[in-house]
């Protein structure tokens, strides 16, 4: 029995999938319209979006170093209005202008990681400074001849095709961007040479450096995935919802730290699965769709995802500390 338990606890993702059972569980019985086709396909479309955000987040914080990027969502804000203004104010093609827009994104993640990796000022303030300024960026571009900051909503018809279509009533955007980039994270972490010296260097810097292993290089590649990632999510977004505006990554930055906190990424660096990113998306996504629909007030439900960020800062601990002691 003791050893069912220990085995239980050193399982995480066990965990996290029980959990989840539960919050669907409680909310298909207690809230109507939760377990609904209308409501699941729309949080799958959202979860998509977040999800993303989430994996770049994983990415950078087992980079180690106190990495961490709290500009993930301006980044996506930037994305996106430069997408709308190249489109629709300027008349760029728009799959023109998606891939600009995902490239000032990329940019934006890369000038990240040299700020962190080669300039050597902790992630923390970086990040922090380039929230402020990505936020700025986005919506200096989205102001008209008054100074007014407007949203862009006139995007073409296909620009749709990836936020809105569906494939056998499943959101498009699942098999096209989600599960190909899920895939591709996962064998990059842990079936690459770039993998393993992405674990090395983030659970000691110091040990990998004296190894000979390319610590800067390896960290400025997480912080530009991490932008790329950010600039994929700002296409997915304005192609779902058909708009461009300035705030549309605020607030999702605690979200998609407490997503990659949750799923099992240390935040001290060098531990971390993609498959735990992607089953605490699902419970995040699920819990706060949820709540909504339950009627919690916003306020207490940002609250309550910053319980679940201690609750998983401690779980973290507690599993690490088990599998030690048994190693």
């Amino acid at each position: 029995m003791k050893n069912n338990i220990g085995v239980i606890v050193r399982d995480r993702n066990f965990i996290l999938l029980m959990i989840f059972m539960g919050i669907f569980i409680y909310f298909t019985f207690t809230t109507s319209d939760f377990f609904s086709y209308y409501n699941i396909v729309n949080l799958t479309k959202y979860g998509v979006e977040i999800g993303l955000l989430a994996l770049a987040e994983t990415l950078i914080i087992i980079s180690g170093k106190g990495g961490i990027d709290l500009s993930i969502g301006s980044i996506l804000s930037l994305s996106a209005m430069t997408i709308g203004v190249l489109s629709g104010n300027i008349g760029l093609n728009i799959w023109i202008a998606a891939i600009i827009g995902v490239g000032v994104a990329t940019l934006a993640g890369l000038f990240n990681g040299i700020a962190v990796s080669l300039i050597r000022i902790p992630p923390l303030l970086v990040t922090l400074s380039t929230m402020y300024i990505y936020d700025s960026l986005a919506l200096l571009i989205s102001m008209d001849k008054y100074g007014n900051a407007m949203p862009v909503s006139n995007f073409p018809e296909s620009y749709f095709f990836i936020g809105q279509y569906e494939i056998l009533n499943i959101p498009i955007q699942i098999f096209i961007i989600f599960i190909p980039i899920v895939i591709i994270l996962h064998l990059l972490l842990s079936k690459t040479i770039y993998g393993k010296h992405l674990y090395a260097i983030g659970l000691n810097d110091k040990v990998a450096r004296f190894s000979g292993l390319p610590n800067n290089k390896v960290r400025i590649l997480a912080y530009t995935i991490g932008g790329f990632l950010a600039g994929i999510a700002a296409l997915t977004m304005t192609s779902r919802i058909g708009s461009a505006r300035p705030d549309l990554g605020a607030n999702l930055n605690l979200r998609a730290i407490t997503i990659a906190v949750l799923g099992g990424t240390s935040i001290t660096g060098g531990q971390g699965t993609i498959i735990g990113t992607v089953i605490a998306i699902v419970l995040i996504t699920f819990l706060n769709n949820g709540l909504q629909l339950s009627g919690v007030n916003p306020i207490w439900q940002d609250g309550i995802l910053g319980i679940i960020l201690i609750a998983s800062a401690i779980i973290n601990f507690i599993v690490y500390r088990t599998n030690s002691s048994r190693s």
